[in-house]
């Protein structure tokens, strides 16, 4: 015979009567309202909306990034951009190009789809073709213009014993009649001004990959010596910053081998900022940019936005910081 179960006692609620507390006074708290922000009134200057953000969470890390690119900037140090193509397409190489003219930014590294871009605005004002309209007829990446002239300026600054960014910038500076929109170029501007502009590539990444004026070992050789050219730059970075704009895999990639280039040649490397900014959080550009190159020591940051607010934002705080000392 099955045996009935046994009524267990009913269950009691905790008992609240001897709970110790403390004075809220002594809590530490993260909000105050001292960090609130501050209501905007109209006629107000940009360096009283800066202060007017409350000093929490993503304003406190934009605060921290402008002032490590200021501080290196008054100390000489280093600021190297790392660019995909976004930033570009959306419509920043004007802000880009004034931090370069200014010697804030010091170095820019870009991926090959930059190169496309920033070639494209300098000669007809505009870029960025619809894929999904002319993918199905065959038509994307066929443009003749941007082939065979990137391709021939590769292929002639390998021969001249240059990389591809410095290829392209000389190139451009030397046809400016052929490209009235040379000013908003980076690559020109690295060339007119002597910044190092590298240029990453991944072989069949690229739309000029595409052109029989393709040379692989002319776009290999430019992008090694680019990579090196890089390196050194990395090298002597120590209390300088580096950003990561907008790419995802090719410059994290490319920036955590030249940080170990560097220290295994012998420079610390123990006192670096480093910093991602885009629109979504990605795996590479953490743990390459943020997390890795800054165990030994020093700062990494992260700024999730969109680059045509975040980076004109964050360009005018560094120029408000620099104005404030």
């Amino acid at each position: 015979m099955i045996r009935a179960k046994e009524k267990r006692p009913r269950l009691q609620p905790i008992d609240l009567s001897k709970l110790k507390t403390y004075p809220l006074g002594r809590r530490h708290s993260k909000v105050r309202v001292s960090d609130f922000s501050v209501a905007w009134r109209r006629g107000g200057s940009l360096r009283r909306f800066l202060q007017s953000l409350p000093d929490i969470l993503a304003v406190k890390t934009l605060r921290a990034v402008a002032q490590a690119i200021a501080r290196a900037h008054r100390r000489s140090r280093p600021v190297i951009v790392g660019l995909g193509a976004h930033p570009t397409k959306v419509g920043l190489n004007p802000i880009l190009v004034d931090l370069m003219e200014r010697g804030i930014v010091t170095a820019v590294a870009m991926n090959g789809a930059v190169i496309i871009h920033d070639f494209e605005l300098a000669l007809m004002g505009h870029t960025s073709e619809e894929v999904d309209a002319e993918i199905d007829s065959g038509r994307f990446g066929m443009a003749e213009e941007t082939g065979r002239m990137l391709n021939e300026a590769i292929v002639r600054g390998s021969k001249e014993g240059l990389g591809i960014g410095e290829a392209i910038g000389q190139s451009i500076n030397l046809h400016q009649r052929q490209f009235p929109q040379h000013r908003t170029s980076l690559l020109a501007t690295g060339a007119r001004l002597g910044i190092p502009v590298t240029v990453h590539v991944a072989l069949g990444t690229d739309i000029i990959h595409m052109h029989p004026s393709a040379d692989g070992a002319a776009i290999g050789a430019g992008s090694l010596l680019d990579f090196r050219k890089l390196a050194a730059v990395v090298a002597g970075m120590e209390g300088g910053v580096y950003l990561n704009l907008g790419s995802a895999v090719i410059l994290p990639e490319v920036f955590i081998k030249t940080v170990s280039l560097g220290r295994n040649l012998g420079h610390a490397l123990s006192d670096i900022t480093t910093v991602n900014m885009d629109f979504l959080p990605n795996y590479r550009p953490f743990t390459n940019v943020v997390k890795r190159p800054t165990q030994k020591g020093g700062r990494g940051y992260s700024l999730i936005g969109h680059h045509e607010i975040m980076v004109p934002l964050l360009a005018a705080a560094v120029l408000e910081e620099l104005a404030g000392r």
